[in-house]
């Protein structure tokens, strides 16, 4: 019966490694802020925080605000939700807004670099509606002659042809020449220069000079962040933000990348090319950012704190804290 059933299996069986299975994450997530003492003569106060969004790599639920004021919650640029408030000075006098919600994230695969099958052309997807934006320059990610010139002094070093070897080049040069430092001034802002001159930074360093290099020889990249969730399930305070990027081809479509956390853990270079882990939650998406209702200082580099303004002007010293904790 055996002998008989062998040439039925293997008929059955499919001839290539089945695609990896993303894992996911459901937790928990509390982010509080707190305005500070206001300037003698402060009229008014507004208030906003970033707010994480629903995307076909994370699912938010069960949002809840708790605070003493009216407030509300908004879609800004690029999809972006934000909440606001405007109050009072006298209502703002030790105004605390906690802010908490369900979430659950699923490691972000590209398929056509993490499938083991044959490549295959890649699932048609919705074309994101600021495609162009993301091959424009930012404020500290300039596209001037210099950085076009050492981006395709890069790409050309490696004899990359396609957009995907020229990503990866760039990628591969990034996490090589760059290291994850955050000691003296300066690192921190995603400033594309000082991370060229320095070699040293945080992510915020490492994707200004990737995303900026992808968009000097043409290839549309974005800009995320978030909070990073250490790889042991439990609970626990957050201490900062984390970012990452992702570039895209008409082959791949959009390719997920994390060159600071390669440059940390090498271990896992070939892996973050081509893929988020679970143990983040995204919050917003894009650098020099407007906010909904406008703030009226310049715009922001990025959105990840709490931002506040009195009067009109930026009023510094916001507390924050952000915890998790897992759900079993």
């Amino acid at each position: 019966m055996l002998s008989f059933l062998l040439p039925l299996l293997s008929f059955l069986a499919p001839d290539t490694p089945a695609a990896p299975v993303p894992r996911s994450r459901t937790f928990t997530f509390e982010y509080t802020a707190m305005v500070p003492p206001l300037p003698a003569g402060t009229d008014s106060v507004e208030l906003w925080l970033p707010v994480p969004h629903s995307d076909a790599s994370q699912q938010t639920s069960h949002l809840t605000v708790n605070t003493t004021v009216p407030y509300t919650v908004r879609t800004g640029q690029y999809g972006n939700q934000l909440l606001h408030l405007k109050v009072a000075a006298a209502q703002a006098v030790s105004l605390r807004v906690e802010m908490q919600l369900e979430a659950t994230r699923r490691e972000h695969l590209n398929p056509y670099l993490t499938n083991p099958a044959p490549r295959k052309a890649r699932r048609a997807e919705a074309l994101d509606p600021d495609m162009a934006r993301w091959l424009q320059p930012d404020r500290l990610v300039p596209l001037d002659a210099k950085i076009r010139q050492w981006a395709q002094e890069v790409v050309t070093k490696a004899q990359a042809r396609t957009d995907l070897e020229k990503a990866r080049a760039i990628y591969e040069h990034v996490v090589s020449t760059v290291t994850y430092d955050k000691t003296g001034q300066g690192w921190g802002r995603g400033d594309i220069y000082y991370a060229c001159d320095a070699r040293r930074g945080n992510c915020t360093d490492f994707h200004a000079v990737f995303i900026g290099y992808c968009r000097a020889v043409g290839i549309p990249a974005r800009f995320s962040i978030g909070f990073p969730l250490p790889p042991e399930r439990g609970q626990g305070e957050i201490k900062g933000y984390h970012c990452w990027a992702e570039f895209y081809t008409p082959a791949t479509g959009w390719v997920p990348v994390d060159a600071s956390e390669a440059a940390k853990n090498p271990a896992r270079r070939n892996y973050f090319f081509g893929a988020h882990d679970e143990n983040r939650l995204e919050f917003t998406r894009g650098r020099d950012l407007d906010l909904s209702p406008r703030q009226h200082a310049t715009s922001l580099n990025y959105f990840i704190y709490p931002y506040a303004e009195a009067d009109g002007k930026p009023l510094p010293g916001v507390q924050q804290t952000f915890r998790f904790q897992d759900v079993k």
